[in-house]
């Protein structure tokens, strides 16, 4: 049985990371096709410049609100943001 709680434990934080990696492209594509620097997008975000890069890299489990002020900054609606998930 404690096999069984490790295995979906691993499973489940391996689907976590793919969301994450996802997201973290879709960031970094929207970002260069706009031209912008993490840098710059983290100040039109409001947030702190090596954020950009942490959720680039999955790095970063990033909440609601931040989601929002990322897709803002790159001038798109959250329901497109997520549209190619």
């Amino acid at each position: 049985m404690c096999i069984l709680k490790v295995a979906f434990k691993i499973i489940d934080n391996i689907m976590k990371k793919e969301i994450l990696i996802k997201f973290g492209n879709k960031v970094r594509k929207e970002r260069t096709k706009l031209g912008l620097s993490q840098e710059r997008l983290a100040a039109k975000a409001g947030v702190h410049r090596t954020y950009i890069g942490m959720i680039e890299r999955a790095e970063k489990n990033i909440t609601l609100e931040n989601i929002e002020k990322v897709a803002k900054a790159l001038n798109l609606k959250l329901s497109n943001f997520f549209s190619d998930f």
